[in-house]
């Protein structure tokens, strides 16, 4: 059963977020003021009080259905509210599945594992030196008409989150690039995105394919410079959608 508080809770999550992002990038209440980070601090602590029940959303059993069907996409997103400044929503990942390595251009994000355990890999764009990706050496080679996709990164950490854990952070520099993973079943989480993604504003989803240069491989705990191939979304990778099943929310 939900807390009896519940309905309050989301409400204070969605009017803390559009109190917080409402003037996000626009000085003196910007990113880096004052009135900012407490607004991130408070919408922060409040996000780690969430619990799946307060959504009225049960936890999904292991699907022994092959998640490749069309009929049984592997993510499942669940839309509570959006305003210009923020959306809101969670995502249902089924055991085995992941969101492919991709990026939220000038973005602040937050995620809140509800159940389950997520892998998160993140990682930070750097600006391409001129001529860095053709003096660079891939294995396997990168073709000649590739060159322009190719971005200069940070691997900045692989974590794992569960629900006891705080909420993961990406600002528009800092691990705004990242790729989350189910680990052992299903798992889902909330998900706050400010301002929304829109294609028309210039926000629009770009996925990525991490190239290894030389013997580099991804290390828990090291920051290493990686190049990353931009992609066409995966073919294996899509979005279902679901309603909403919990309290209401109004802004």
């Amino acid at each position: 059963m939900p807390r009896e508080n519940m309905a309050s809770l989301i409400q204070k999550i969605a009017r803390q977020a559009r109190t917080t992002f409402k003037n996000c990038g626009s000085p003196p209440t910007g990113e880096n003021s004052k009135g900012f980070l407490e607004n991130h601090t408070q919408l922060r602590n409040l996000l780690h009080e969430i619990r799946v029940e307060d959504l009225n959303i049960a936890p999904r059993k292991l699907d022994p259905s092959p998640i490749s069907v069309p009929h049984n996409p592997p993510v499942t997103y669940v839309h509570i509210c959006e305003t210009g400044a923020f959306s809101m929503g969670v995502f249902l990942l089924k055991g085995g599945s992941s969101i492919p390595l991709h990026d939220h251009p000038e973005m602040n994000g937050m995620l809140k594992v509800l159940y389950g355990k997520i892998s998160i890999s993140c990682f930070d764009k750097l600006d391409n030196p001129p001529d860095a990706a053709s003096e660079a050496q891939f294995n396997p080679p990168v073709q000649s008409y590739q060159k322009n996709a190719l971005r200069r990164s940070i691997f900045r950490s692989v974590g794992e989150y569960t629900e006891h854990s705080g909420p993961c952070i990406l600002t528009p520099k800092k691990d705004n690039l990242h790729q989350i993973n189910a680990v052992d079943g299903p798992a889902a989480f909330l998900d706050i995105l400010a301002p929304p993604y829109d294609q028309d504003d210039g926000r629009d989803c770009h996925y990525y394919k991490v190239l290894e240069k030389g013997d580099v491989k991804l290390e828990t705990g090291e920051q290493k410079e990686m190049w990353l191939l931009e992609i066409p979304q995966p073919t294996d990778f899509w979005c279902g959608a679901e309603p909403y099943p919990g309290p209401q929310v109004t802004l």
